[in-house]
């Protein structure tokens, strides 16, 4: 499977330790899928042209992803600073939002971009802090692209309305959703043409439903460092072998595993250096 991430690109500021990480939730599914088997993982989005977005970059290359059709803007990269609770849970104290180039410039698709998008088989992206991205859906429609909602505070039902008839899949964070309301998201989305709908749930269960078949997969306990990228190896994992086998609760229990794993250290997926600047 050839996979490509199109979104977020951002460091991960730990307050405590002083340590950038890169990070981003296209980002990161790219790099997860890599480490979990895709033939090729690539990225697109935005970076700032400076230390953070050269971390970010050499990371990257070092993951051995595809950064061909990654913009390098002059301006700050986007930066969010966090803290971890006692249970290891990631909390974000802060940002860089006003001042962060994703804020002030635009991601859209030109022709290279589709010639290039079209030589993946999957695409990857999310709710986004590059502005108005959902705007160039209509562009790769024929596509298969997966989507990540994140918390309900970040979509609305007019949202889920313009999104859903473009995607695959759907994710959705819903630690504090009661049951009924994820029966109600997961058929609503299913009406709009979602074959896979899928919610983590932190430390409770993910609930997936494949055209309505439903599936629970249980989390894999672990000693929790920290869970920075947790949902986004979840939709990773998942994503590479369920493209590849169609096996819905096999691929589930895969992605918790890799979850899990991804919880045992610092960052969605490591590279933590000294912040000097």
């Amino acid at each position: 499977m050839k996979l490509l991430g199109i979104g977020d690109s951002v460091v991960d500021f730990y307050k405590d330790q002083g340590k950038i990480y890169p990070g981003g939730s296209a980002l990161n599914v790219a790099v997860i899928a890599k480490r979990n088997g895709a033939e090729q993982s690539s990225y697109m989005g935005i970076l700032g042209l400076d230390e953070a977005g050269n971390h970010v970059m050499n990371c990257l290359r070092a993951e051995g992803i595809d950064i061909s059709r990654v913009r390098r803007v002059e301006g700050p990269t986007g930066e969010a600073v966090v803290t971890l609770n006692e249970a290891g849970d990631r909390i974000f104290v802060g940002t860089n939002k006003e001042k962060r180039v994703q804020s002030l410039v635009a991601l859209h698709f030109n022709q290279d971009d589709l010639d290039y998008i079209g030589e993946h088989d999957l695409v990857h992206t999310c709710i986004s802090i590059t502005r108005g991205l959902e705007m160039e859906l209509p562009k790769i429609a024929d596509q298969t692209i997966s989507f990540d909602f994140s918390s309900p505070e970040y979509w609305t039902k007019e949202y889920l309305e313009f999104v859903s008839p473009y995607l695959s899949y759907a994710f959705f964070s819903g630690s504090e959703l009661a049951d009924s309301y994820i029966d109600e998201l997961i058929e609503y989305v299913h009406k709009r043409g979602v074959p896979v709908v899928g919610v983590t749930r932190g430390d409770r269960p993910a609930i997936f439903s494949e055209k309505g078949k439903r599936v629970e997969q249980s989390v894999i306990p672990t000693n929790v460092v920290d869970t920075m990228g947790a949902g986004d190896s979840f939709i990773a994992a998942f994503l590479t072998n369920y493209h590849r086998s169609g096996d819905l609760p096999g691929s589930l229990q895969t992605a918790a595993e890799c979850a899990a794993k991804v919880c045992g250290y610092y960052g969605a997926f490591g590279y933590g250096i000294e912040k000097s600047w």
